[in-house]
């Protein structure tokens, strides 16, 4: 799995972070999406992809 992140897309609603903490956090400053890990682990997988869904401004995309 690679994640990529789009910071012009995101709207800092900090879904991800919730969803997958070991892969997303966010900036203190405002609240835009960081990766944490493009390549997470096979247990974070499901997630990822959790987190992917539910963003709500499409900012995060994953490959296979």
């Amino acid at each position: 799995m690679n994640i990529t992140v789009d910071e012009g897309k995101c709207c800092g609603a900090g879904q991800c972070v919730l969803i997958a903490p070991e892969v997303f956090d966010q900036r203190d400053e405002d609240g835009i999406v960081v990766l944490l890990t493009a390549h997470p682990a096979d247990d974070q997988h499901d997630a990822v992809r959790e987190a992917v869904a539910v963003c709500p401004a499409a900012a995060i995309e994953v490959e296979a």
